[in-house]
């Protein structure tokens, strides 16, 4: 039999006529009477193709294919509903349906709908996995080189790791491959981000429960920890953890097992526990916002990733590579940049780290308009208009009050710098760190005199010259300003 086909349909013959047809043409089939028992399978398996009915009660079809499309985004979603109106048509493509089966349907062609989506699925299981051929993690600066030798020194351990750094440094990438370098690897590795769980519901992500633990507890349900069995649980953000489930997990660390939320039988915690956080929880516990004891389990070993802008040097390695993944999922040729617009990206401080430059790289591969992308081609945000002239010189005007205080600028002065000199070098001028020196210091002192209001010797002890310093440069950079 092929993959399995999930159908969804709270009418129970429409469910009995799809399972006969599939079971005739060979296809594997799980049934469902409603959307929210198929999302509660899906955390325990995946599979090949769904064909669910708009309207049923509770979750209805389009939320469900919104939740789905969150967590598998590849994963082919037939719809089908008895109102073959535009509306529902639209809204499910736009949810990203695979296609959209009107009732009464012809089960011939529904049958061969499915086998197209099964195809489709095939195809796209191959893409991803030639895509994670791919090195996840990329780097030749110093600081990431430190944390791939970490990697390979812990292949052989399963001891607790805490991954720090800011959001978007790719602690989940680092998690996922301490857990594919691992004696742990053909095992699961399960991910869960503890700030992105209601409070209420966190401790039965974690633990499960039993049946009937709570209103809604309609059956028995695994957590993340038994999902993890044998593997590698993830906690991200994990200074977010609310007080009293620190508890419970500082005592599952502890004794190695955990009771379901409801349960009375000890279940054995067979799991590496790897977490993350963009927060310093040294100061968290002493603000008392996370148990001190909790801490010490968690940081056996640590890995500090840095931000981007630490690695700057990594960029042009990282956009070639999303670069190429993007197009890759696309269906396209990948596109380059040009000197100048890489080193205006190479200068940008990216709050965001790798996430945002990896967001970049998709815009890029969209929306800029030729193979080789020019700095006017890059978002706005990383080329602010401040170009005067048509030699592309930056101008940096003072204030409008004529106060000499410069505005604020999007993003850092130095990317300015680097757009400039980019346009110099390609213009093929020479001499170009005379003239920007000249520059620079001219607007230094135009600044300061206009911040002391003319007065040399103040001006000169601001900026770190001396009197004679300050007369001299006036001189030489031919500038006039009264006392």
């Amino acid at each position: 039999m092929t993959q399995a086909v999930w159908i969804i349909d709270d009418d129970k013959a429409i469910r009995w006529v799809l399972e006969k047809s599939l079971a005739r043409s060979g296809i594997a089939y799980q049934s469902f009477s409603s959307a929210d028992d198929a999302l509660n399978a899906l955390y325990d398996a995946t599979p090949s193709v769904i064909i669910s009915d708009i309207r049923m009660p509770g979750t209805d079809g389009l939320k469900f294919l919104g939740k789905v499309k969150q967590e598998h985004p590849a994963l082919p979603v037939i719809i089908m509903t008895a109102h073959s109106d535009l509306d529902s048509a639209v809204a499910a493509f736009q949810g990203g349906a695979f296609e959209y089966l009107p009732k009464p349907f012809d089960v011939d062609q529904a049958v061969a709908l499915i086998e197209r989506a099964l195809a489709e699925s095939r195809s796209s299981e191959a893409a991803s996995e030639d895509a994670e051929a791919m090195p996840a993690l990329l780097g030749q600066a110093p600081a990431m080189q430190d944390v791939f030798r970490a990697i390979g020194r812990l292949s052989q351990s399963s001891v607790t790791v805490l991954i720090t750094g800011e959001s978007g440094t790719g602690k989940e990438r680092v998690a996922e491959a301490l857990h594919r370098h691992s004696v742990r690897s053909a095992k699961p590795f399960i991910a869960l981000n503890t700030a992105a769980i209601p409070k209420d519901l966190l401790e039965s992500e974690l633990f499960g429960h039993e049946k009937g633990a709570f209103t809604g507890a309609l059956g028995t349900r695994r957590g993340r920890f038994e999902e993890a069995e044998g593997g590698t649980l993830f906690l991200d953000e994990i200074g977010d953890m609310p007080t009293e489930l620190q508890t419970r997990l500082l005592r599952v660390l502890s004794d190695g097992h955990f009771y379901r939320v409801g349960g009375h039988t000890p279940i054995k915690a067979n799991v590496r526990v790897i977490a993350a956080t963009h927060q310093h929880l040294e100061e968290r516990v002493k603000l008392g916002q996370f148990r001190e004891d909790l801490f010490h389990r968690l940081n056996v070993i640590r890995l500090r990733l840095p931000p981007l802008r630490e690695r700057s040097e990594d960029i042009p390695l990282l956009v070639r590579h999303f670069l190429a993944r993007s197009a890759a999922n696309l269906g396209v040729e990948p596109k380059r940049l040009s000197e100048a617009a890489m080193a205006l990206v190479q200068h940008y401080a990216f709050p965001g780290n790798v996430r945002q430059l990896e967001n970049l790289c998709q815009w890029i591969t969209v929306m800029a308009p030729g193979q080789s992308v020019e700095m006017q081609d890059l978002p706005p945000e990383f080329r602010p208009e401040l170009v005067a002239g048509s030699g592309g010189a930056i101008e940096l005007p003072l204030a409008a009050d004529g106060s000499g205080v410069l505005p604020t600028l999007a993003g850092d002065w130095t990317m300015l710098l680097a757009r400039e000199v980019a346009q110099r070098l390609a213009a093929g001028e020479t001499g170009i760190i005379d003239d920007l020196t000249a520059r620079f210091e001219s607007t230094c002192i135009r600044s300061g005199l206009a911040h002391t209001g003319g007065r040399k010797v103040e001006a000169a002890n601001l900026l770190g010259w001396g009197r004679n310093t300050l007369t001299r440069k006036i001189q030489e950079l031919g500038l006039e300003h009264g006392e």
